[in-house]
């Protein structure tokens, strides 16, 4: 494989884990197992968001509401993935 093409792959999987992060932290914070007042985790959580929010609050927008479910980020993530395997698939290898 091209070298480029394992570059972009890596990027691509460490965006899914960014929001995989983001997703369980967020999780731990509304159920209470994390406090706000940690710092640390409060500034990490706020960075997970910046950087996962704005593709996620554009699938939000034509998702229905489901109830306090968001289901945003696994509509992503199947996102990336087959974005991930066009990349891989349509790639031309020299």
């Amino acid at each position: 494989m091209n070298s480029l093409l394992n570059f972009l792959l890596r990027v691509v999987d460490f965006y899914t884990l960014l929001i995989f992060a983001y997703v369980v932290i967020s999780w731990l914070f509304h159920f209470k197992v994390l406090s706000f007042n940690n710092m640390f985790l409060v500034r990490l959580y706020n960075g997970l968001k910046k950087m996962t929010d704005p593709p996620l609050d554009y699938i939000r927008r034509y998702i229905p509401n489901l109830g306090g479910i968001d289901i945003a980020p696994v509509i992503l993530i199947l996102i990336i993935y087959l974005l991930k395997d066009l990349l891989i698939e349509y790639w031309p290898i020299n």
